[in-house]
């Protein structure tokens, strides 16, 4: 899997959990507290399993270092390069 396929598949993943938010949030509304439906419970179910499969995707990324951090406070080059303060 290439580095644009994994970036690929965890947006997509992303949509998928934001898809399945907003669904909940109708079924909840829809629903008015019935207490006999369990949609808004399948709905919970199927956002942490795509939160797994996320957060799996994510840690093979960096397992393979496919996937690398950008942040600032990650970069040795800028680290060294800034005067220590006292």
């Amino acid at each position: 899997m290439s580095t644009q396929q994994l970036q690929l598949l965890i947006a997509i993943i992303l949509l998928l959990m934001a898809i399945s938010l907003l669904r909940s949030l109708y079924v909840l509304f829809k629903d008015n507290g019935n207490p006999t439906s369990k949609r808004t419970y399948h709905s919970l179910v199927v956002r942490v399993t795509l939160a797994t499969a996320l957060l799996t995707t994510m840690m093979y990324g960096f397992y393979t270092g496919k996937l690398q951090s950008r942040a600032p406070w990650n970069n040795p080059a800028l680290i060294q390069q800034q005067p220590a303060q006292r």
